[in-house]
């Protein structure tokens, strides 16, 4: 037994170093594709939003059902395929000559990361032990954030967007599925891949997760989220090259800043959600979100844009794993894919944001922008404070534990301050 835990956990690790190392990858190229529309196309900040916006909603409504989809063959097998696609894509952008080859091979990158996403969440649950799972997604999260830290200034190293970057972050890609696919999945219990199959059809479970009221609200929730964060840079930078002198020097250090004041934080807000509960820190989150957004606003100069993108990051670290804990929190082994899978229809935000924030920003320049996302960030904190509340859907009740009110929360989901 102690050898089997020890198989998951150094499987729970390879996926931790692989989020890293796909960040580094990503951050190095995916970071600049704003500037680049900007600066190689001369579009405007409505179009570049747009267009950065296109791939993640095509992803948002794929994406779950590659998670169910991942309940029935195996997380492992749709994992590798995105990574591939992923691959692929970020060798066809370094390679396109044209805005229209350009913009399929991002299109095609968002949907597959939009994919990957969820899955690989869901891959780490089943391999994690329950109790040490805040403490393994927190790792991940520090570990991407290690790769959003370096990736910005190796790419402004390197030359921004420049082709050898993307062949490389193809390459990076690539490599991580191979690792996959030679490694053996440890899980005790392959319900999973097994017997969910034989339980509900892939639209039958898919339309189980939607039906309960709990997880509708956290996509809600979730979608305003990710409009707030999951691609500030396509906004953020296209405000600073715009309005700052040295934006895109500036951007380029807001970005790293932000990936620093994660590795420095995340172990202070792993212990605070663990005391607090994930609802109550993600609360708070949503108020530094806000904070953050009227610091952009507000800022004259580099430090105060600084000083806003570390209490924007405070703010991040929190929301994050919380999210990620209060939708594990209401799903079980037969159904955590199904329940990833559904809740990221809330990557829709990725193509909200974008989209209403660049034409924000076109139409009444960055306060319309700023106070439009500040407003998400409260409405967000709302819809999650209601969803917990919520009682699990009547048919869950007597399959799993997770439809009992007390299991559902979880000690990681209840409001309550667990120090008390």
């Amino acid at each position: 037994m102690m050898g089997h835990e020890k198989q998951q956990l150094n499987y729970v690790l390879l996926l931790v170093a692989g989020s890293g190392l796909v960040s580094t990858a990503r951050a190095m190229t995916l970071s600049f594709l704003a500037i680049k529309l900007q600066q190689s196309f001369g579009l405007g900040p409505a179009m570049i939003g747009a267009l950065l916006g296109i791939g993640p909603l095509v992803g948002a409504v794929a994406a779950p059902f590659a998670g169910t989809l991942s309940d029935r063959v195996g997380r492992k097998t749709v994992m590798m395929l995105t990574l591939v696609s992923m691959a692929l894509a970020l060798v066809g952008m370094g390679l396109a000559e044209t805005v229209v080859a350009f913009c399929v091979a991002q299109v095609v990158a968002a949907i597959a990361l939009a994919i990957y996403e969820p899955i690989s969440r869901a891959l780490m649950s089943d391999v994690c032990p329950e109790p040490l799972r805040l403490k393994y997604f927190s790792w991940r999260y520090t570990a991407t954030n290690a790769g959003w830290a370096v990736g910005p200034l190796v790419g402004i190293a390197a030359g921004a967007a420049s082709t050898a970057l993307f062949i490389i972050a193809g390459v990076v890609y690539a490599m991580f599925a191979l690792v996959l696919h030679v490694q053996r999945v440890p899980v005790h219990n392959r319900t999973d891949a097994s017997q969910a199959p034989a339980q509900a059809p892939l639209l039958g479970s898919l339309k189980a997760a939607i039906r309960d009221p709990r997880l509708a609200f956290f996509v809600g929730g979730g979608t305003l989220l990710i409009a707030v964060y999951g691609q500030w840079s396509a906004t953020l930078a296209p405000y600073l090259t715009g309005n700052v002198a040295g934006g895109m020097e500036i951007y380029a250090y807001l970005v790293s800043i932000n990936g620093v004041a994660v590795l420095i934080g995340n172990p202070f807000a792993r212990r605070f959600i663990e005391r607090a509960g994930a609802l109550n820190a993600l609360i708070v989150g949503c108020v530094l979100f806000l904070f953050g957004e009227i610091g952009f606003l507000s800022a004259a100069g580099f430090w105060g844009l600084a000083a806003a993108m570390v209490v924007f990051t405070i703010g991040e670290i929190l929301v994050v794993p919380s999210e990620y804990m209060l939708v594990d929190g209401i799903s079980d082994n037969r159904n955590r894919g199904s329940y990833f899978g559904a809740h990221s229809f809330s990557t829709i935000g990725n193509f909200v944001g974008p989209t209403l924030g660049g034409a924000m920003l076109g139409a009444f320049g960055g306060p319309g922008m700023f106070l439009l996302f500040a407003g998400f960030a409260a409405l967000s904190a709302i819809l999650f404070a209601i969803g917990t509340r919520m009682p699990p859907p009547k048919m869950a009740t007597h399959q799993s534990s997770a439809g009992s009110p007390e299991t559902a929360a979880g000690p990681y989901l209840r409001g309550a301050c667990l120090a008390a």
